[in-house]
Order: structure tokens, then sequence, then C-alpha cells
């Protein structure tokens, strides 16, 4: 039997707690000049990466707008987000949709990819297979629309680069709660 020592049962300790975890943010915030600054400036100022965000009024009258914010860090790191995110002025409320339960998350995708002959009716063929929607198309170049889970974006951009991808819009995660809970 190995014997291990105190320090490394506490390294152990230390090091599963410091593993990283992603969140999504979700706030509900007061659609006005400088709101979005403020949260980015919340973010920066921690050095924290924004690894998605995404903004759009979301009541009738455009007062309000929701704001999805992916990000990762620490679990000690999230909770110090979460808490400064709550001490925002004129933030509503913030949920890490990910710790609320169950939830929605997609996000949208144009790519555009110029290839001929072969390579395009390979494109063609995986769009079929992963349901993108043909936007756009010339003589030379596809532009397709993919919606679903990031990690199927992702893959679906992989399998499209050695056949001529050649640009690149996301749009970042639309995220929403399952169910009737609200935020």
């Amino acid at each position: 039997m190995d014997y291990i020592d105190k320090k490394t049962l506490q390294r152990s300790a230390q090091e599963e707690k410091d593993e990283f975890i992603k969140a999504i943010f979700s706030l509900i915030v007061e659609n006005e000049s400088g709101v979005l600054s403020r949260v980015i400036g919340l973010f920066a100022g921690r050095g924290y990466n924004i690894e998605s965000l995404t903004v759009a009024p979301v009541d009738d009258h455009g007062r309000k707008s929701r704001i999805n914010i992916l990000t990762s860090g620490t679990p000690m790191v999230i909770n110090q987000i979460k808490e400064q995110l709550n001490k925002q002025v004129p933030v509503y409320q913030v949920v890490n949709l990910c710790q609320h339960g169950p939830y929605v998350a997609r996000e949208l995708a144009l790519i555009k990819v110029v290839s001929k002959g072969s390579e395009r009716a390979e494109a063609l063929n995986l769009a079929d297979a992963f349901r993108a929607q043909v936007v756009d198309a010339s003589v030379e170049s596809l532009v397709f629309e993919l919606t679903g889970k990031t990690e199927k974006i992702d893959a679906f951009v992989d399998l499209l680069r050695p056949l001529g991808l050649v640009e690149l819009s996301r749009t970042g995660i639309a995220a929403i709660g399952r169910g009737c809970q609200t935020i």
C-alpha cells in the first residue's frame, strides 16, 4: 500500500476545488445606455473571460433586456461573479442557469464556404447531415445557417474547414430555463 501524506491529500483537495466549471449567467437588466458596459467592465476589471455574450430586449415596452454570458472559472470565482453582478445597478436578477436547474441553450452560426466540384458537394452533404440550411449560394460560394448546441456547431465548422471555410459569424449562446421556472 502506498503512503499518502497529509500535504498530498490537502493539495489534491485544493486541486479538486480549483477545477474550472462553466457558468451561463442570465441577467435581467434595465434597457438603458451604459448597463452593458458596466457588466462587461466587471468582467474585464477582475480578469474574468467572457466566452459568449448575447443581449436583447425582452419586454413589450423595451424597458428590460436579457443578457446571457457564458464564462468559466473555479466554483469560488463563479460565485464571486454572481455576487458582483447582483450588486450592479440596474440589474434586476442574476441566475446561473447551470446551477438553477435544467435549461436549453442554443447558438446560431452563419458559415461561408468557397469551393467547387467535389468539395462543394461534400459541404452540401455535411449541411444535410447537420440539418444546416443554405441561406445564400453563388457559383463559387455557399452560406450555411446552423442552429444548435455549441458542440454541434463546433463539429460542423471543424468539418467544413478543409472544404473551403472562409468566414464565420456566431451569435453566442441564447439560454433559458426549462419547464415553468422563470427568472
